[in-house]
């Protein structure tokens, strides 16, 4: 089995090494939140200086296999890094969808700008009144008014009513339009219940009503999380996105990329978090001798990077098999490292804010954000819980009659 990475990889990496050491991580001293939530003015210097290197759209314009060790790179500084070299979520998930299922004119209107990097945008899937970790709970509901078939798109409108929650980016105002999931048909079959559409931000009945706050950290780098309200937003029919009743096989659709690109990029927080924690212990003394002489020190270190490698490969195989057989058959492994990533990066950076000691969970270091932000993977895009569920079904399927 041959592990290397090809040419073509090799030197994506080594120009987006460069990228990093020369440009990001000298930046990142420079980062400054803006009251308005609109995209810090550090961040529109690296994407002009990433497209002029030919950084951009990376997850767009690569196959899965060569696109992680990419994103592990940018993983190491995602406040900045992602968003740099417009790989960032959600607009990564939006603009795969919007090529897959999205018709001309949607792709025209919104897929051509977001890949220029002229708007955001935001996914509005969970809701606060029902468990969200199943889709098909979804209650907002998106009603056909006005002439025109049910069952196409050609004339008459849709009215969308709901209550969304924790819409990541919805606070940037860059962010131009929402894809909501909705309930088309209350009556069908659950799985064909949920449509898709895409509701322009500055529809009247839309209202981003407040920020929604992760572990107290407001994710302002990133356009933040939102409650947002939908009163009787009225849309044209042709915003629907592929056929009514189709938003529950599209969401899924979304999701498998979605979540092995959080797992690529968490990969580059726990190399940082080991570097964090390996340049602490090695500059510290306590009780007469360094920290990095210390056993259970050493025991985080290793276990550390074990971990690390553990992760790593399953995520490469992970790729390979998406690239290879397409997600559905990856989906074992996509629900595998949706549940070992997370809780890997977890566990090392724990022992890293343990390192770190009071700094660590202090705003001078990094760690304490990239603990609030890894932990919360462990719920979005489904939470731990059932994915395990569903891994357990496949597995009993193969012996049981």
């Amino acid at each position: 089995m041959d592990f290397a990475f090809d040419a073509a990889t090799e030197e994506l990496r080594e120009r987006l090494t460069a990228f990093m050491d020369e440009c990001v991580y000298p930046a990142e001293a420079r980062l400054t939140l803006n009251e308005d939530w609109s995209t810090p003015a550090v961040v529109r210097e690296l994407q002009q200086e990433a497209r002029a290197r030919g950084l951009w759209n990376l997850f767009y314009e690569l196959p899965n296999l060569q696109y992680a060790p990419l994103a592990e790179i940018t993983g190491r500084s995602i406040q900045l890094a992602p968003a740099a070299t417009n790989c960032a979520a959600p607009d990564t998930g939006n603009m795969e969808l919007l090529a897959q299922f999205g018709d001309e004119a949607q792709r025209k209107q919104w897929l051509e700008p977001l890949l220029a990097g002229e708007i955001r945008s935001a996914f509005a899937m969970t809701e606060p009144e029902v468990a969200s970790s199943d889709a098909t709970n979804i209650r907002t509901r998106i009603e056909r008014v006005g002439w025109g078939s049910p069952r196409t798109k050609s004339g008459g409108q849709y009215v969308v009513n709901g209550r969304k929650w924790y819409i990541t980016g919805a606070m940037n105002p860059d962010c131009k339009v929402f894809i909501v999931m909705g309930q088309t048909d209350p009556e069908a079959d659950v799985r064909h219940r949920q449509s898709m559409i895409l509701v322009p931000r500055d529809t009247p009945g839309v209202t981003v009503r407040r920020a929604m706050t992760v572990f107290g950290y407001e994710d302002r780098d990133h356009g933040g999380h939102a409650e947002v309200v939908f009163e009787d937003a009225r849309v044209p029919a042709a915003n629907l996105i592929g056929e009514p009743g189709s938003g529950f096989a599209i969401a899924q659709a979304r999701l498998g990329p979605g979540r092995i690109h959080h797992c690529m990029r968490a990969i580059g927080i726990a190399e940082r978090a080991l570097e964090l924690m390996c340049r602490r212990v090695s500059e510290r003394t306590a009780f007469g001798r360094p920290l990095a002489d210390q056993g259970v020190v050493q025991d985080w270190i290793a276990e550390s990077r074990v971990r690390i490698e553990q992760a790593r490969l399953l995520v490469l195989k992970t790729a390979w098999l998406m690239d290879t057989v397409g997600n559905k058959g990856a989906h074992t492994e996509i629900q595998a490292i949706k549940i070992v990533v997370p809780q890997t990066v977890e566990w090392i950076l724990d022992k890293a804010v343990q390192a770190h000691g009071a700094a660590g969970v202090s705003q001078d270091t990094p760690l304490a954000v990239l603990w609030a932000g890894n932990r919360t993977l462990r719920l979005a895009d489904g939470p731990d819980e059932v994915h395990r569920r569903s891994l357990a079904r496949r597995e009993l399927r193969r012996y049981q009659g």
